[in-house]
């Protein structure tokens, strides 16, 4: 590993805006499975809402672009028996109207309380030094589960001048509120009723789908675990609650091996990234790989008139242009059968083909037919 770094190092010199990651080869230790899967149906749930920050020094909304703060305004001082009398036009600078979203952690209690994130909605400048008065955070299914209220801990800034010249720093219009929320109202779940549990795998693969439930049986018994697919893993557990969750503890603390990774090799066209996964192959393949180098040298001159003439002309600049094409020498290497992945690599360094060379090669490799992986581009 540290030559494939050594050569990584000298490849990077060439190109400094594309960079390689190469996987080592897989020697995967064991993982437990609470790493590897969860449980179907223990899940956050994503929680929203609308409401006011106030307490602004001068940074809310401009009322007369955001009419609908004014509106809210309104509403909750009418709640409160205090009517505003028509045809009177508020400007309320230290006020902003927000959008308030949480997760609710599975198996949340009433009283437990979650961190909350506020966003502008209008054209506040900055929420910072704001608080949040109460909010309703409702569910997808229209109930509220939450209630979020206090004061928000903003980490962007910004300063104006006189002139109108403005620096910001991160994103001052949007904050969270540590434990900002008290749950009013827990999630239904079917956990401690349903006959078994699932477990998902966090990446589809029957391969690990089918250890996890080898590694489940050989712990509590033949028959306890049924992969149904590269997903779903069946459990078979026990009908009391308190007894279900000793069960899981000790199941998802079981250790398994995943299975390897499929071949791919991945290249993000927008960064230059490209990944080569560890069981990655090529078949017999000669590859020569050179490339061409353009300078253009611009060397101007000053032109004057002659002498005779030299009171009715002007000196003027003429340009000088030189250029020069160079073709850099190209070597060819050949894989040989079942070539690995490090011999890739090593191939590839001593041709000192650069990152962005890489990927022209790879693709080539794959029109060939010799490239034995997928060539995925995000």
């Amino acid at each position: 590993m540290t030559r494939l770094l050594s050569n990584y190092r000298a490849v990077q010199t060439a190109a400094a805006l594309l960079c390689v990651v190469v996987a080592a080869q897989p020697v995967f230790a064991e993982q437990r499975v609470k790493d590897l899967a969860a449980v179907a149906g223990v899940r956050s749930n994503q929680l929203v809402g609308y409401g006011l920050v106030v307490g602004l020094d001068g940074t809310g909304d401009q009322t007369a672009q955001t009419p609908f703060t004014v509106q809210s305004i309104k509403n909750m001082l009418i709640q409160f028996g205090i009517a505003i009398p028509p045809g009177i036009n508020l400007q309320l600078r230290n006020v902003a109207a927000v959008s308030i979203h949480a997760d609710l952690p599975p198996f949340a209690k009433p009283g437990q309380t979650i961190d909350v994130t506020v966003a502008s909605i209008g054209n506040a400048k900055s929420l910072r030094g704001g608080a949040l008065l109460m909010a309703p955070l409702r569910g997808a299914d229209g109930n509220v589960y939450a209630i979020a209220q206090g004061n928000l801990v903003v980490g962007g800034f910004g300063a104006s001048g006189a002139d109108g010249s403005s620096v910001t720093v991160n994103i001052p219009s949007a904050g969270r509120i540590p434990n900002g929320a008290s749950v009013e109202r827990a999630v239904p779940s079917d956990f401690g009723t349903r006959e078994d549990i699932l477990l998902n795998l966090h990446m589809p693969d029957f391969t690990t789908s089918h250890r996890l439930a080898t590694s489940i049986n050989e712990s509590l018994g033949e028959g306890t675990a049924e992969a149904l697919d590269a997903v779903t893993v069946r459990v078979q557990a026990p009908e009391s609650a308190s007894q279900r969750t000793s069960f899981l503890a000790h199941v998802e603390n079981l250790t398994v091996q995943p299975g390897n990774a499929s071949a791919r090799v991945i290249i993000n066209s927008r960064t230059g990234t490209v990944v080569i996964g560890s069981e990655v192959r090529v078949t017999p393949a000669a590859v020569s790989h050179g490339s061409l180098v353009v300078t253009i040298s611009e060397r101007p001159f000053a032109s004057q008139p002659l002498a005779p003439f030299s009171d009715a002309g002007e000196t003027v600049v003429l340009p000088d242009s030189e250029v020069a094409i160079t073709e850099e020498e190209s070597k060819m290497f050949l894989f040989e059968p079942g070539t690995s992945l490090n011999e890739i690599v090593e191939a590839v360094n001593r041709v000192g083909a650069a990152p962005g060379d890489l990927v022209a090669i790879l693709e080539a490799l794959k029109q060939a037919g010799s490239l034995r992986a997928e060539l995925v581009v995000i």
